[in-house]
């Protein structure tokens, strides 16, 4: 009488062994929809940042291993785990990306610097990419020193007299010297139009270098403040010893 009892207790011990084993098989749900479009969408984050920084030949060591894993834990289901892989990946690559630019401004900036005679707007853009520099805004210094940089590789322009015009006042004009007491390196640089750098004439067309040699634009600047009265019709001597001595002016 015992062992049917006893028989009978071993039935619902061995379901319930059963549903435990059961159990223990059963594959991890799949996550959520809203989670898999966050899962998605930090992935293709990832994935765009890597090729950013790629194809620039600037990408960290570790950056695609975060992403492989990122990719790993979202198919098993792990949103929380992909996500935060997939934006340390994207994180490195943004950062990867700053820095190659951050590198190229401070070649640029110290480019930019070493040319004189920069006019007010020119020095102020300066200013900026150097504020950017040390702000480590590597785009930001990039995107503002390109242009700085392709306007200053146009060293020499041409400019034609108009009514009015004086030496004085073409060197003063911003897209020229932006200051006035930079006319000799007008009239040096022309010295075969002009007879009297008192006197020019409409349509006279004058080559301009707008990035001297810091010794000449000093060189240019004490003559200007030093020069003396002007006089219409007579070259001075002192214009004369400028451009390198008794020079036949007349």
């Amino acid at each position: 009488m015992k062992r049917m009892i006893f028989g009978k207790q071993l039935v619902p011990v061995a379901m319930v062994l059963g549903l435990v084993v059961g159990c223990s098989s059963t594959p991890p749900a799949p996550p959520a929809q809203d989670n898999m479009a966050e899962v998605n969408q930090a992935i293709d984050a990832a994935k765009a940042s890597i090729a950013k920084a790629k194809s620039l030949d600037w990408i960290w060591r570790d950056t695609e291993k975060f992403l492989a894993e990122a990719e790993k834990e979202a198919a098993a289901g792990n949103s929380e785990a992909a996500i935060k892989l997939a934006n340390k990946a994207r994180n490195q690559g943004e950062l990867a990306v700053n820095q190659y630019y951050l590198e190229k401004a401070k070649i640029m900036y110290q480019q930019a610097s070493r040319v004189s005679g920069l006019s007010a707007a020119q020095q102020s853009t300066l200013s900026d990419a150097n504020k950017a520099i040390h702000n480590a805004e590597g785009r930001k210094a990039y995107d503002l020193l390109t242009p700085l940089i392709t306007e200053l590789s146009t060293a020499n322009v041409q400019y034609q007299v108009v009514r009015g015009d004086s030496l004085w006042s073409i060197a003063g004009k911003q897209e020229v010297y932006d200051n006035p007491y930079e006319w000799p390196l007008i009239y040096k640089a022309n010295r075969d139009q002009i007879k009297d750098a008192d006197l020019i004439y409409p349509g006279q067309d004058f080559s301009i270098n707008r990035n001297p040699a810091a010794a000449e634009l000093e060189m240019a600047i004490n003559h200007a403040k030093t020069r003396g009265a002007w006089s219409i019709g007579v070259v001075e001597q002192s214009d004369r010893n400028y451009l390198g001595g008794n020079l036949d002016l007349q």
